[in-house]
């Protein structure tokens, strides 16, 4: 029986993370959050309402801010630890551009504090694992036919990104300097149920059911809209799932870099009129849309983001279920639930 710390546990896809391990695994869980703008304990809430009791019984919650040291006594409160994953993160774009500093804080100043208390693990008793979250956004844009592979250079465009690619070299840092047992993922657009209503797929949802227009976000000309790799969060689970049990061989680079990097990818690339018109025709309702040129209306955004996949591919990952089932499973759920998809 392993022991897992998850940090931003009350968060989107943390969550979705804690009930995957508590069904799939006999471990131990300690979810660590400061219950903030993206952390919401009543997912916590809604996903132990669905476990059994000796389920519940292994998932337990410590209310701390990463912007602070783990101190001896949230260490204490902690208990015994094998693997970190390191979710807790600010995350939504828009608040980034209009508060960066608190981005520097959460992003980077919050994952020194996780380090340096996983070094200390490290260096006390041995720490299998710490997984740290980043993201397809600090590659940057993605012109067509290119799809960034794990160790391509990085080309931030906003500061959610940027301070998602200083926690990641920060991680890279403690694994180069300290041995610490570090991988990087970097995920792109993941959706699923309880996620934060302002998101683009949970909008759409409660957009089309009122009948409202959806806002698609295009290039200038206002017809070709962005496109995503979207891949629900059980996915995200099940891959991170799959890391921690295979033993990966290391691979070093010309640069002699050892830290591992793994793309977590959708099962399909799809522009944002597609996947809106998905979620229509999973309600039966016609789809209203206005095309919006993103420079403009979204500054710091981009068109196109992509990742290359075929390295979790040849390790044997890839997601098993269809994007289009996801996304009748969701509408589904959420039609079912609809105080999650407001506001």
């Amino acid at each position: 029986m392993k022991n897992v710390l998850i940090t931003g546990g009350a968060g989107f896809i943390s969550h979705h993370m804690i009930y995957y391990l508590i069904k799939n695994t006999d471990w131990n869980i300690v979810s660590l959050d400061r219950l903030d703008y993206s952390g919401n304990l009543n997912r916590l809430d809604h996903i132990l309402s669905e476990l059994s009791s000796s389920e519940k019984s292994r998932v337990k919650v410590v209310f701390h801010d990463l912007k602070s040291e783990i101190n001896p006594w949230i260490k204490k409160e902690i208990g015994e630890i094998d693997i970190i994953l390191h979710l807790a993160a600010g995350s939504h774009v828009d608040r980034s551009i209009d508060y960066p500093m608190e981005f520097v804080l959460d992003n980077v100043v919050g994952t020194a504090n996780i380090l340096e208390y996983a070094r200390s693990i490290n260096e006390e008793k041995g720490l299998e694992r710490i997984i740290y979250f980043s993201t397809d956004e600090v590659f940057g844009p993605a012109p067509n036919g290119i799809d960034y592979k794990e160790n391509d250079r990085y080309n931030s465009t906003n500061p959610y990104s940027a301070t998602k690619a200083g926690g990641e070299e920060l991680a890279v840092a403690y694994e180069n300097t300290y041995n610490l047992p570090v991988y990087i993922t970097h995920t792109m657009n993941v959706f699923g149920e309880r996620q934060h209503p302002e998101k683009f797929i949970p909008m759409c949802i409660k957009k089309i059911r009122d009948e409202e227009k959806v806002t698609i976000h295009s290039d200038k000309s206002k017809t070709i809209p962005g496109t995503r790799h979207y891949i629900h969060a059980e996915d995200v689970a099940d891959a991170i799932y799959f890391l921690l049990k295979e033993k990966i061989k290391p691979e070093l680079d010309f640069g002699n870099a050892k830290c591992p990097k793994f793309n977590i990818v959708g099962p399909e690339e799809i522009n944002n009129l597609q996947l809106a018109q998905l979620i229509a025709d999973s309600q039966g309702k016609d789809l209203k849309y206005e095309m919006v040129d993103f420079h403009s209306s979204r500054p710091g955004h981009d068109l196109r983001y992509s990742l290359s996949g075929e390295k979790m591919k040849k390790l044997g990952w890839i997601p098993s279920i269809k994007l289009s089932q996801r996304i009748n499973q969701v509408v589904e759920w959420s039609l079912k639930n609809e105080n999650w998809i407001e506001l």
